[in-house]
């Protein structure tokens, strides 16, 4: 996706203030009573980041817009009469992008209400439900030819359990992929570098020709996120 710039205004006066460099000073956040460290740095990291600021200005609902957008732009597989499932879609972000390249039937699945994104389904509920692939299926009105995976557990706060939460809905992601994806469909989910995904990674190159993890520019640097990316199921 790309955007026209506005015309540069010429300067009449000289820029001051900023540092050496150019740039402006970072935003400071006045710290609140009850905000913890973490908290505050997340606050003032998100308000200092270009994607989430730009994300902001277009209407975006966070700066994964952009990540899925890179994705798509590299990949391809956001196409006009494409049938599109989003496990994990809150707060709608994906789900926009997947609109503006022309995807009119899509169908969103989380445990969290999100605000609508017409024309695409909403159904807030638990993707572990057995009740929720074949809801899923019914809405979107036939098999997808693209299963998204932006899911991520609720944390318990021990480091290796949530871990393996985390691995675990990625597994079921891709199993569901493969029970439901239409030949030459494709799989995209949010995975970790170093996470234990040999696994998961086998099953899906057994059943798609291409499958590469990917990191987009909008993930920070200093994140381990990664995408797993699998394109062209070969069918069951």
């Amino acid at each position: 996706m790309t955007e026209e710039e506005p015309p540069r205004k010429r300067m009449v006066k000289p820029p001051v203030g900023g540092t050496d460099s150019g740039r402006t000073k970072p935003a400071r956040l006045k710290k609140t009573y009850g905000r913890t460290t973490s908290q505050q740095a997340w606050l003032e990291r998100q308000i200092n980041d270009p994607f989430s600021a730009k994300a902001r200005a277009l209407g975006y609902r966070s700066r994964a817009a952009f990540k899925i957008s890179e994705i798509d732009e590299k990949f391809g597989f956001f196409k006009k009469g494409a049938r599109v499932i989003d496990l994990g879609c809150a707060p709608g972000g994906w789900l926009q992008i997947a609109v503006e390249r022309g995807v009119t039937q899509l169908v969103g699945v989380d445990l969290l209400p999100v605000d609508p994104v017409a024309p695409a389904h909403i159904l807030e509920m638990d993707f572990t439900d057995n009740a929720c692939p074949p809801r899923l299926i019914e809405l979107l009105g036939g098999a997808p030819d693209v299963v998204l995976s932006d899911m991520a557990p609720n944390t318990v706060g021990h480091r290796e359990t949530d871990h393996l939460r985390i691995v675990g809905l990625i597994e079921m992601g891709a199993e569901f992929a493969i029970e439901v994806l239409k030949p030459g469909g494709a799989f995209v989910a949010k995975a970790f570098q170093g996470g234990e995904t040999a696994d998961v990674i086998a099953r899906l190159k057994k059943n798609f020709d291409r499958v590469v993890h990917y990191k987009p520019k909008a993930s920070r640097a200093d994140s381990s996120e990664v995408f797993l990316v699998a394109t062209g199921f070969r069918g069951r």
